[in-house]
């Protein structure tokens, strides 16, 4: 199966540490070499890349690694493909428009069990369960709320609805934000770190790379990374319960 990244902050910040440590893992460190693809939130607009080739090998990865785009919400996916060839159309993360904002979607898992069938507006472009099952969440919140964006409140409990019923048929781990909230929801596996004063240095388990973050950050800067499994070996991450999905705003989990 494929791996997750993702990065939810207060203030706009770089990934490229991150990023540097989960690219080994397409196809340096593991074989998750079956394409890969970032997206970062910058005010309303989203820059958006995705590549076949492994993100080890991939000159659009190696831009990103060297390139600090900064953004308060990042997702990123290295592929192993279960459903769907390898192809550009099948790269994740996939974005599409819902109430005049960006969504932005990436899946590890796999969903023999799911058909999408009776879509009025949303439609798979390739032929992964993943794309299939995004365009079943955003269809699902525009037909409960046709008159625009509802508050947290309203629209979690939809989406906690939408998601039980899609890990009924297989694995469901998923990133999905708008660039306002970032949700992560844990079917088998998925952890987070939020990082804050004081802050320390850390050390990657992919590359032999050490950031010391006092020396990057200011004392109010919060940022939360969430990743398939930890990306650094001398810091504490926090296992999300399978079945859980949660809500982060700013750096921290809120629901």
């Amino acid at each position: 199966m494929c791996q997750l990244l993702g990065m939810n902050c207060n203030v706009p910040t770089d990934i490229c540490f991150s990023f540097e440590g989960f690219s080994a893992r397409g196809g340096k460190t593991d074989d998750h070499s079956d394409g890969w693809g970032i997206a970062f939130f910058e005010g309303k607009g989203c820059r958006f890349f995705i590549d076949p080739k492994s993100s080890v090998s991939s000159p659009i990865a190696d831009f990103v690694r060297r390139y600090p785009i900064h953004s308060t919400h990042v997702i990123a996916h290295i592929r192993k493909a279960t459903q769907g060839e390898i192809a550009l159309e099948n790269c994740h993360p996939f974005r599409r428009e819902l109430w005049g904002q960006y969504w932005v979607f990436a899946h590890n898992g796999d969903l023999p069990n799911f058909s999408l069938l009776g879509m009025q507006f949303y439609q798979a472009v390739g032929n992964t369960d993943s794309e299939k099952a995004f365009c079943l969440i955003l269809e699902t919140l525009r037909e409960r709320f046709p008159f625009g964006k509802p508050p947290l409140e309203e629209l979690y409990p939809v989406l906690q609805e939408i998601t039980d019923k899609l890990a009924s048929t297989g694995i469901f781990n998923y990133l999905l934000t708008n660039g306002e909230h970032f949700f992560a929801h844990c079917s088998t596996k998925l952890c987070y770190i939020v990082r804050q004063a004081p802050f320390a240095a850390a050390h990657l388990i992919d590359e032999d790379v050490t950031v010391d973050f006092r020396e990057l950050t200011t004392p109010s800067d919060r940022v939360a990374v969430i990743a398939t499994t930890p990306l650094t070996d001398n810091e504490v991450w926090t296992p999300i319960a399978p079945g859980e999905l949660l809500v982060f705003k700013d750096g921290l989990p809120i629901k």
